[in-house]
């Protein structure tokens, strides 16, 4: 009881002054690690660009515009179109592969072609709807993506394709059936073109392996593409594919959404399969992995999602009407100052100010602008989590077990030497993760697992089943190519949401200065995929959606000419 009462004392108001003088002392000392951190990561950006210059005929060079009108229609449209024999399925994937044969030797996404064969089941389809009897309503139940091309992240098992994962070791594996998504897609009539490339092992956030090479940024090529669906961002923000499957551990769907300009979904965890992918996740990670829909046109995301989610698409009610006026909307701006991560670039900060004031002028809602201090934490928590063992107390398979393909386990510091001498058959990216592995501990500290259960329950709380929350996709804009090895935190903005499961939706805002995409993460509660959903709906009319590369030069397509509406419903 003596030390309750002395709380009233003198004394205890000068501790209290002493604790506050902690924790600005605390504040500042952060603030100046950042700043330094910063400072080291510039002096090795100069460097790096003195050993390894840019490419100038990257920054030069511009994709050729879209010429074919049937390149700039959602999947779904293509599928009715192709149904009513408007047009016919070869017309539609012939216009999609002379596309990506104009621009994949500039952007290097497509890394197998199943071509002759796509045309051939182009064919059939066509063939199959002159002989229907039953009319295109059947066809439409049956077969939505009927006659539609679609293009497949090359982790993912596609009957005939190689299924690598950008590791050299595995060049010569071809897989021999289709992974669940995949053939739930086949199922309902999509037709693959091919598979897209990835970075190594998938856990990079640039698409670049030495087997396939480097993906690039279709908006500007000396850009990084993402990772580690970076293949799939790209053929697609390129207009060379409409739709396409990617998967998302850390942000491997929503960032190469994000730097490509288009729309890509990470469903709630649990509903999508995760099966058929390389490598397959273990520990805990099952729990974070996640796959879903990419692709360039908003109102593709809900009918991709009730494909590949199967039976488990009810447990979403994806065709339950969504009146966005009665959402509550929350906008975090950034994390809260992680000395490990950029800062936010401003042009992100005010397109997400845009947002909150369409949706508050469209909609007459008041949008909530919050601070989340956990969320300063969230590489530590991802870090964490993803090193903890699972239920049955199994650690996950090491990175550089991985690395091995089902060899030898790589010994990362020689492997470190021998990249040096150029003689490695591994990426820096995944040299640097094996080596920071052997450096870190499969049980996550007190305070981690204590901030990350606080997040959990503060965001499960605050969005509940009509909330959607607002938070930058990236705290920079696309970066150059290898730049983010000097600042591999920055993918914590989008991997913190996969540790605590819930749904998010990328949704593009136009082009920055620069012409590159601007974008917004829309997370919703668990099981709540719709919100988000119906939201990226809204945003794509409200501010443009896609934008085709180097759209400043080809002629306006300005958020100013799309309508103004008050509430959208799926």
């Amino acid at each position: 009881m003596g030390a309750v009462k002395c709380i009233f004392c003198p004394k205890t108001n000068r501790f209290w002054r002493r604790c506050n003088l902690f924790a600005m002392a605390r504040r500042w000392m952060e603030k100046l690690l950042g700043r330094m951190l910063r400072i080291v990561v510039s002096l090795f950006f100069a460097a790096f660009k003195l050993l390894a210059p840019q490419q100038r005929s990257d920054e030069d060079r511009k994709l050729p515009p879209v010429t074919n009108p049937l390149l700039t229609v959602p999947a779904i449209q293509l599928a009715r179109k192709i149904r009513r024999k408007e047009v016919t399925s070869v017309e539609v994937v012939q216009a999609y592969i002379d596309r990506i044969q104009e621009v994949n030797p500039l952007i290097n996404a497509l890394v197998k072609d199943r071509f002759a064969a796509a045309l051939q089941e182009a064919a059939q389809v066509d063939k199959l709807i002159d002989e229907e009897t039953g009319g295109e309503d059947v066809l439409e139940d049956r077969l939505p993506l009927l006659g539609v091309p679609i293009t497949v992240k090359e982790s993912f098992a596609l009957q005939g394709m190689p299924n690598s994962t950008g590791l050299l070791s595995r060049r010569s594996v071809v897989s021999g059936v289709d992974a669940p998504p995949v053939a739930l897609l086949k199922r309902a009539g999509a037709i693959p073109l091919g598979v897209t490339n990835c970075s190594e092992l998938c856990m990079w956030l640039e698409s670049h392996n030495h087997l396939y090479g480097t993906t690039r940024n279709p908006y500007q090529l000396a850009r990084i593409a993402g990772g580690s669906s970076g293949g799939e961002g790209s053929i697609i923000g390129s207009g060379a594919s409409v739709i396409g499957v990617g998967s998302d551990i850390g942000g491997s769907i929503r960032m190469p959404c994000f730097f490509n300009g288009i729309f890509g979904h990470k469903p709630t965890s649990g509903i999508v399969c995760n099966d058929g992918q390389y490598p397959p996740p273990s520990g805990q990670q099952p729990r974070f992995l996640c796959t879903g829909p990419m692709c360039r046109y908003a109102q593709d995301l809900v009918p991709m999602l009730k494909i590949m989610a199967g039976p488990d698409a009810e447990k979403l009610s994806l065709s339950a009407d969504v009146d966005l006026s009665k959402v509550r909307f929350f906008s975090v701006p950034h994390d809260g100052g992680s000395p490990l991560l950029s800062p936010v670039d401003p042009q992100l900060i005010q397109a997400q100010k845009k947002v909150v004031e369409r949706l508050e002028a469209d909609l007459r809602v008041k949008v909530q602008e919050m601070r989340i201090p956990q969320l300063k934490y969230s590489f530590q928590i991802w870090g964490a989590m993803m090193s903890s063992p699972g239920k049955d107390g199994k650690i996950p398979t090491s990175f550089a077990e991985l690395m091995a393909g089902g060899g030898k386990k790589v010994w990362p510091v020689w492997e470190l030497c021998k990249w040096m001498l150029g003689l490695s058959p591994h990426t820096i990216a995944a040299i640097g993760l094996a080596l920071v592995e052997m450096f870190q501990s499969s049980q996550p500290s007190q305070f981690i697992l204590q901030q990350k259960e606080s997040l959990q329950r503060e965001l499960e709380a605050l969005l509940g089943s009509d909330g959607v929350l607002l938070y930058p996709s990236h705290p920079q804009l696309a970066p150059k190519h290898h730049h983010p090895l000097f600042t591999p935190f920055n993918f914590s903005y989008t991997g913190i949401f996969n540790i605590l499961g819930l749904p998010v939706t990328q949704c593009p805002l136009g082009l920055s200065v620069e012409g590159l995409p601007l974008g917004v993460q829309l997370v919703a509660g668990r099981l709540q995929d719709r919100l988000p959903l119906a939201t990226a709906l809204y945003l794509e009319q409200a501010f443009g959606g896609w934008r085709e590369p180097d759209a400043m030069s080809h002629g306006p397509t300005s958020a100013q000419s799309a309508p103004r509406f008050l509430s959208h419903t799926t």
